[in-house]
Formats: structure tokens, sequence, C-alpha cells
């Protein structure tokens, strides 16, 4: 019940039902597997990060304390998460404290949590949106301050300021008013934070470039010449653009191979909170145009924003790149076909506004020489000091601009970033490349020396044999299958080896254009690559022959998410796909190795579970938010986790996708620990072999994989030259791990992945 809620869409249900079986059969592994899936969803991981938070948790106590002793005295809590903000308020002596909390999960935790703290009947919490609150059907009266932390890294984007805009109309007391000073703070209404100062930079930086901008003329062998314009969901101009997303986040320091900066940080924007005509008229706020002195040579990859939360009058919060925060930033990625090198002496012309009540800042040109060139219309550029063009050659500009602008809309087509990761990783296409070059070489041959004698065809029934070289006769192809997630070129490459049908399980209909455009390009026979999806009902389906007669050369599987785990049914998918390869046929991969090693890290701590009472400023909310915890962290980059290495890396186990009969589900590894420690967690990534002598690495610079990490329940104490028994074991495809000291007492601590 739970997993058919979970996939139409109703994840607090869901949550319910898989709660329910945990606590019926807590090693019961569909249970616990299905429960850390939807927990993320549930509660997100950077609820942990935030309440772990001290400095950030102490600052909001102080800025509320300080309100309610100067008479504030009715308090609404809006997104109240835990409630930590609205016990807040109540411990600093408010006589009313309300709360409202969309996420259903979080509403019932966080009754819990008052319940616990023994504030229970003195908070009262709504679950409901504060933009469908009225007075006095959900509470008796308007409110002297509001409290709220309902941003994200870009300021605006979780709604904030439609949110206060309903809250001065419907649920705060009138402002302070400088003429009438006869009203005291119980009065009058304010909100908590008092208002915010925009920032931002121009930078350079590999890894924000190579996830939204293709950087490859050639992928695999073939020619991206004829690709179009590929671009990420991320793409930011002063006109909102549904389709779009205006910019994603990154904590700056932890970027693989960082960052330059470009630019001096500039001051973007100023709003104040306790203004409601400044918050009503953000969204028609003219487009403001900001000149920057470019500091640093360097190609223009994106800007990089975050913001200073005002708490009060003396009180603030960073959320700079600088900064010991929790706080990511926001990006804004450049999204020109090529890379615009700037240099000092040049002048960057930033565009910022919020038509949407969405922060947006794009790069629109650059100042050198007294020219300005536009980066939404790179092969532009005109003097800012030349006269006005002639009205002939005004036109003639106009019509290529216009051909220009059709010929982009006709050949755009949009990829998720980690699609474009991929795209930009040389190193996995040119394997593939290689072993798939070398399958099909095997096979040609294999075919050629049956010709001297009568029989089966491989893969197919009895036949007269033909010239192999014919690639026209169906009978004399060979039949390659991509099920690969998403966006892939494997396909194609396979189509451009000759004598081979390529079927992709690409579904989009602008993703099949594009690799239609590719195949002409790099003359690939039409014929020759199809798509899978339009030949079967449903992707329950996708693992059958080609046709009735036909077995497959081979099968490509997607094995490993971007995210770092092994993907769901995966070894149910193999065992499929082995029944419908020719003889000599091979599945892609052949094999995958799991590697990992012992390391010591807080920062995996704390992006897991809360860490005790101490860091949410005495208030027990520990043991109810720790409820959600998942044993494995996702998204990681590993090359800049800040963690101390405390064993070299090993080999954890073993899948092989051709020998069944190779496979174990349990495996023990010794690991002796190189340095004294707490060892917390387990970093773990693939090597993943394509045939013997071909593999690629989810750890590599160039991979579009991130790492994953098991982090134990309980740090386990080692001392150099321990050794450290870690036991692994894989049931479907959910690998759980339990480590202990094998020469002292047994103390174990265990994590699972999914």
């Amino acid at each position: 019940m739970g997993e058919h809620l979970f996939r139409m869409g109703f994840r607090d249900e869901a949550a319910g039902h898989f709660h329910k079986a945990l606590k019926l059969k807590p090693n019961y592994p569909e249970a616990r597997e299905n429960f850390y899936r939807v927990a993320n969803w549930l509660v997100e991981r950077w609820h942990f990060l935030m309440l772990n938070d001290r400095g950030r948790n102490q600052k909001y106590q102080q800025a509320i304390q300080k309100a309610v002793q100067k008479g504030c005295n009715t308090v609404l809590d809006i997104g109240t998460g835990t409630g930590i903000l609205g016990m807040c308020a109540k411990k600093a002596g408010a006589a009313e404290v309300y709360a409202c909390e969309l996420s259903k999960t979080m509403y019932e935790l966080a009754c819990e949590v008052v319940t616990a703290n023994g504030m229970h009947g003195s908070i009262k919490i709504l679950h409901m949106k504060s933009l469908e609150m009225e007075v006095p059907k959900d509470i008796p009266h308007r409110v002297s301050l509001v409290v709220t932390e309902t941003v994200d890294a870009g300021l605006f984007g979780e709604g904030i300021i439609e949110s206060l805009i309903h809250a001065w109309h419907h649920l705060l007391l009138p402002p302070q008013n400088a003429q009438d000073k006869s009203r005291g703070p119980s009065q009058t209404g304010r909100v908590i934070p008092a208002g915010a100062t925009v920032f931002g930079m121009a930078v350079e930086c590999l890894e924000i470039r190579r996830h939204h901008r293709l950087c490859a003329s050639e992928v695999g062998g073939l020619s991206m010449a004829a690709v179009g314009q590929l671009h990420s969901p991320v793409s930011c101009s002063s006109e909102p653009d549904d389709s779009m997303e205006p910019y994603t986040t990154e904590r700056l320091s932890r970027l693989p191979g960082g960052y330059t900066s470009l630019t001096q940080p500039f001051r973007a924007l100023d709003i104040d909170f306790n203004n409601v005509q400044e918050l009503e008229g953000l969204s028609t706020r003219e487009v403001q145009r900001i000149h920057l002195p470019v500091t640093q040579e360097g190609n223009l990859d994106a800007l990089a924003v975050w913001f200073q939360l005002h708490l009060d009058q003396e009180s603030s919060l960073s959320t700079g790149p600088q900064e010991d925060t929790c706080w990511e930033q926001a990006v804004y990625p450049v999204q020109c076909p090529k890379s615009f090198g700037l240099r000092p002496g040049d002048e960057l012309i930033v565009e910022v506004s919020c038509r949407d009540a969405y922060l947006r800042l794009c790069s629109v040109a650059v100042v050198r020489d007294g020219c300005e060139f536009r980066l939404d219309k790179r092969l532009e550029s005109q003097s800012t000091g030349s006269p006005i063009p002639n009205p002939e050659a005004e036109l003639c500009s106009a019509l290529a601009c216009l051909q220009t602008d059709q010929s982009q809309a006709k050949d755009f087509c949009m990829l998720e970033c980690s699609e474009i990761a991929l795209l930009n990783n040389h190193h996995y296409h040119q394997s593939f490349c290689s072993a798939l070059t070398k399958l099909i070489t095997n096979l040609k041959v294999a075919r050629q020396n049956q010709e001297q004698s009568p029989g089966l065809k491989p893969g197919g029934l009895a036949s007269d044999l033909t010239d192999p070289t014919n690639a026209t006769d169906p009978g004399d192809l060979f039949y390659v299958l991509d099920v690969s997630e998403g966006f892939s070129l494997l396909s194609l490459m396979a189509a451009s080896q000759g004598q081979v049908k390529a079927y992709s399980s690409v579904e989009k209909s602008q993703q099949q254009e594009v690799l239609r455009r590719l195949a002409r390009a790099n003359s690939v026979p039409e014929e020759n690559l199809e798509f899978w999806l339009n030949h079967v009902e449903d992707e329950q389906t996708m693992l059958q022959r080609p046709s009735r007669e036909k077995l497959w050369s081979a099968i490509i599987l997607d094995c490993v998410e971007t995210c770092g785990l092994i993907r769901q049914k995966l070894m149910e998918k193999v065992s499929l796909a082995r029944c419908l390869l020719e003889e000599g046929g091979r599945i892609f991969p052949e094999r995958i190795v799991l590697y990992g090693m012992l390391v010591e890290s807080d920062t995996l701590l704390l992006e897991s579970a809360v860490q005790g009472q101490e860091p949410t400023l005495g208030f027990n909310i520990a043991p109810f938010i720790n409820q959600f915890t998942v044993p494995v962290h996702v998204f990681l980059d590993f090359s800049t986790l800040e963690c101390r290495h405390l064993s070299e890396s090993v080999e954890l186990f073993m899948l092989d996708l051709m020998e069944p009969n190779a496979n174990y589900t349990n495996r023990e590894v010794k690991l002796q620990a190189t340095s004294s420690g707490k060892v917390t967690a387990v970093p773990f990534w693939y090597q993943i072999h394509l045939d013997q002598e071909i593999s690629v690495s989810t750890l590599s610079q160039d991979s579009h994989w991130k790492q994953a990490a098991v982090v134990l329940h309980r740090p386990l104490e080692v001392k150099a030259g321990d050794w450290v028994c870690l036991a692994v074991q894989l049931h479907k495809s959910s690998i759980s791990m339990s480590a202990h000291i094998d020469n002292g007492p047994v103390t174990n601590s265990t994590g699972s992945v999914r």
C-alpha cells in the first residue's frame, strides 16, 4: 500500500504505512528501504544542518527575546518546521504563540516536539499555509510579531514576499508609524527578520560550466557541431519563463576544483520586510542595470549570490561563501554556447529584477574598449559611442536576428544538469566507444567464421548465410539496446559502428530529434537508429527481444544513479537481460566493483542527524526529527568533503552482471586504520567495468556521478593499526554495512544504503 501511495504522489500517507511496517518488523529490508526513500522527501536534509547550526539558532533566539521583552507579546511563527522559533518566543515570555506548517509530516513532528518540551497548550500549531489563515477563524486577533525563515538560497524562492504581504494585510497589527509614537510594541506589528541585503559576484568555475553548457565539440567519436542549442533547466532572464528555474544552489566552498572571483562582490538589492509598500512594489521595480569592473581574467561561468538577513537593527546572519554557515549560495549560470573570456578593464553589465517575486540576476553584456558585446546575442556588438546605424543596415540586422532566433528555437533542447555533465564526460564516452568497437568487431569475426559451416546464426534461427558486410540485410545486423536513464548518446555511438541497428530508450521527442540530427550530421543511416519506447507499450516491457527471430548483441544498462547509489531492481533487470543476449553478446557494464574507506567527518554527522540538545538551545528536538535520519548521505563530492581519512581505500563488494554464479550476498572486509580517530562514515564509489580491460570510475574528476557515504549510527573509536571489520550485505539492490573492531570488544555500528 505504501509503495502504491508513494507512486501516486501521496508521500505523507506512504510514509505512515512504511513507518508502521518498520515498527512491526524492524529488520524487514523492503520496509526499511522504502522508509529511507520517502524520508528524504518528507524531511529534507537541510533541516538537520539548520538545527545543528547553533550560531544561527542563537541569533534568532536573541532577536525574538529582545522583541518580546520590548512588548511584542503575541507571536506567529510562519513555516514553523520543528517549532523551534515558536518555542523561543514562548520561552522569552510571549503571552500567545501561534504557528503554522503546511507539511503534514513536519506539522505532526512539531506537535510532538512542543509537547515534549512542556509547551502543549501554550503554542497553537495549525496545519495550513499562512496565506489561508484568517482572523478570528484561525487565530483570535492580529499579532504583534511574525517570525519566519521561509527563505531559500535565492532569498525569495520559498514565497516569503507573498507570505509577508498577506500577513501585513490580514494577520499582523499595523506597523510602527514614525509620526505616531503613542502606540507601543504590543499595539504595532513587526517581522523578524526585518529585512535583507543581497550580494553577488561573477565567477569562473569549471564544475558549474560542465553541468550547464556543452563543452565538448566531439563526444565518443561523434561530431557535436549539429547538436543545436543545449540548455540546462537553469536559465535566468528578466522575463519570467515557467519552463526554467532562474537559479540553482551550490555550496561554493565545496565545489570540486573551486572557483575564481572575476569581480568584487556587489550589492544587488535591499528589501525591508517591515514595509508592506516596498514588498508589494518589488515585482514592479524597474530592471536595475549594474556595471561591474572586472578584476580578474577568466571565463564567465556564473553569478554567485548570497544575502545578509537582518534579524533586527543589531543582529544579522550571512549566507556568504566564506561563512561557516548551513546555507548554500544561489548560482545563476551563464548559458552562452561558448565561454566568454573576461579580462581586467572590462565591465560586466548585470540586470537585477524580481518580476515574479523571484530574484533574477542576468549577465547581459560586456563592455570592452568602448564596445558593448551582448552575451545573449554573442555575434552582435555595438560601439557605445557610435551613431545609430542607418535604416537599411538596421533592417538587415533585424532580419538576421529573426532568422537566428527561429533557428535557435527549432534546434533548442533542454537537458538535465546531470545529462549535460554526462555529455562532458570524455573518458566515459571514449571507454564505451572502445568497448562497443571491440565487441562488434569480435562478433563480426565470429559470424565470418561461422560462414564456413552451415547451421544456426548467432542470435537467430537457421537461415542461408549471406555476405556479413551487407548491412541492408536484417540477418546481418547486430542489435544493440541502450536502456540508459534520460538522454544518452550510447545508442548513436553503437549505430555509427556500421552493421549495427541500435535502439535508444530516449523518450522525449525533442531529445529524439537531437539524436536524429546528430545521426544525419555523422552519416549514420536513419534506419540504423530507432527509439525503443516508440515500439513497446510501457517501460515495464522494455527488456524484450528486438524481434521474434532475433536476440540482442549488447544491452547497455544504467546501473548507478547520479546520486551515487546502485539503481533499484538492477539485479532483476540484469537477470532478464542475460536471457535476451545472442551467443557472444554482452551486458554493459559486465561488472561493478564497490570501493570505500573509513573516514572521520563532523560534516557528515551534522548533515545526517541533529547532534543532541546543545545546538537546538536546550530544546528536546533531536529524538523526534532523527526518526527521519537515513544512514546514507548522497550527492556527495568526496574530493571536497571535510574529513580525515582513517584507512586506505579497499574493495568492499562486487556485482557480476554476466556471471550470476560469481555473486554473493554477504562479504566481510578487513581494513587497517592508518590513523587514530572516530570512524563516522564509509564513503563509497564504483569502478564500472565495461569488459576485462576497459572501466570507468564514478570518483574521477570529470565524472557526472556523485559519491555516497554510509553514516554510522554511533562513531567507532579506532587507533592506528587497529583492524576494522566491515560486514557488507546485498539484498536486491540494497547494500547495508556494519562495522566493528576485530581485536577488542565487538561494538556494532550499522548503516544501510538503497
